[in-house]
């Protein structure tokens, strides 16, 4: 049985074999009441598949929207690169954990306009 080449080694066919390694959203909770936590996950993996550590949570049902992330961890994934999803870099951000990004210039168009 072979083994998977570790990160960034060298294959026998000289290709470096990099792994994406994602911060993202998971959902948890009961149907129609979600609640989500930030994880660490290879990019390869299904949204609520296997996970390497779990960061944080967030509950967008409460008011205000419940955001908790250990600082920490979360800046200790990224600098070993891992990159978040949008809507945690936009959660992240909110923190001051990362900056947002560009933000889109054309807003897309209200469900009573895109009717007509």
């Amino acid at each position: 049985m072979a083994l998977a080449p570790a990160l960034n080694e060298r294959t026998p066919n000289d290709k470096v074999v990099t792994q994406m390694v994602r911060i993202r959203l998971r959902r948890m909770g009961a149907k129609k009441q979600p609640t989500y936590r930030f994880v660490v996950t290879d990019g390869r993996t299904p949204r609520d598949g296997r996970f390497i550590e779990i960061l944080g949570h967030y509950n967008p049902r409460t008011e205000p929207k419940t955001v908790v992330v250990d600082e920490a961890k979360a800046r200790e994934w990224l600098a070993k690169g891992a990159q978040p999803s949008d809507p945690v870099r936009r959660l992240f951000a909110a923190q001051g954990l990362v900056e947002r990004g560009p933000v889109p210039e054309t807003k897309r168009k209200a469900k009573s306009e895109s009717k007509t």
